[in-house]
């Protein structure tokens, strides 16, 4: 039996494929398993999958007939899992050198742990990943950074807190028992289905973070459009809909679940906001306009008053905000000139 199973979800990535499974296998296990789920890709995904699977018995190949989106087949290879621990990871991301190892051992020395993420870089799909993999190599030879592991209860308060998802899915190691007790990804969740996941582990069992680095985004063309102007009300009405779909199932049953959810909604809602003034100021007055009734609607205050003590958290936020509200009516009610236009600090009057 292996000791870890990994997941790769692909669709019209077969370019990355190789790259991607070479990235798992080099992680100097062999009791690993690897399966590819082809979701009826019309590019060679399917034919690039089966190759890579003759030349390794730890690789088996899963293809669709026909497309079933990605939630269907993040539960197919949740249902796949046999091994003590798993990881999802997509066909153009790459598992950093060590990572496997690395989130084993800390669930292997604390049973407790249910979920372990860690630190994150991009690289362009393009690039050669060789020069990164030498310079991650190294850098742990010379120092290894440690495990900070928190209880469930502390992590879904942080995640609250901030409203954002704290992990990427390419650096998320389980324990397998915790992710089918957790349950499936839900279909409704397309955009915010891992973060909502996240929270339903944090109820089974404590959490482990490393600043090491675990897992690399890869940065392409196709990935590249989701950070596009148009998508930015839906992934804040996603995380919306996961904060409202785990506070409504496992989450009820925290003591501070109400205080909780509102919490996550409130911080929401001031990122969208700000977001929206800030699509506003760069010509996009409708994306804005979506975005700051989005928040509104969360919020009613914010039709009064803008979530000004929000904003100053972030790094030179005077001359951020005047930016950002020099061209709205907000911008009167400040207790300072804004000077954004002329190039200069906002002053006082």
């Amino acid at each position: 039996m292996s000791i870890v199973d990994v997941i790769v979800p692909c669709y019209r990535y077969g370019r990355f494929l190789e790259r991607c499974v070479a990235s798992i296998l080099d992680q100097g296990l062999d009791d690993i398993r690897i399966l590819i789920i082809d979701d009826a890709s019309p590019d060679d995904s399917a034919a690039a999958a089966a190759a890579i699977a003759r030349r390794d018995r730890r690789v088996s190949v899963i293809v669709h007939s026909v497309n079933q989106g990605h939630i269907a087949t993040y539960n197919e290879g949740i249902d796949w899992v046999e091994a003590p621990y798993m990881l999802l990871v997509s066909a153009d991301d790459l598992v950093a050198p060590g990572a496997l190892k690395r989130a084993i051992a800390v669930m292997e020395a604390s049973p407790a742990v249910v979920l372990t993420f860690g630190g994150w870089a991009e690289l362009d799909t393009g690039v050669d990943h060789r020069p990164l993999w030498s310079a991650l190599e190294a850098q742990m030879l010379h120092r290894v950074p440690g495990w900070r592991v928190e209880p469930g209860a502390r992590f879904i308060r942080r995640t609250c807190s901030t409203a954002i998802n704290p992990i990427v899915t390419a650096t998320a190691i389980v324990r397998s028992a915790a992710q089918k007790a957790a349950g499936p990804y839900r279909d409704a969740l397309t955009h915010a289905g891992d973060m909502e996941m996240w929270l339903r582990l944090a109820m089974l069992g404590d959490v482990a973070e490393t600043h090491a680095i675990q897992g690399i985004r890869g940065v392409h063309g196709a990935n590249m459009s989701l950070h596009a102007d148009d998508i930015l009300l839906r992934d804040c009405q996603q995380r919306e809909l996961a904060f409202e779909t785990f506070f409504s199932g496992p989450g009820a049953a925290l003591p501070d679940a109400s205080r909780l959810r509102a919490l996550a909604l409130r911080r929401l809602a001031e990122q969208a906001f700000w977001t929206g003034q800030a699509q506003r100021w760069r010509g996009n007055p409708a994306s804005g306009r979506d975005l700051v009734r989005f928040a509104c609607r969360l919020r009613p205050s914010l039709l009064v008053a803008p979530p000004v003590g929000h904003f100053l958290h972030a790094p030179r936020a005077g001359r951020r905000l005047a930016a950002l509200l020099g061209d709205t009516g907000w911008a009167r009610a400040l207790p300072f000139r804004t000077a954004a236009k002329a190039g200069r600090s906002p002053s006082p009057p």
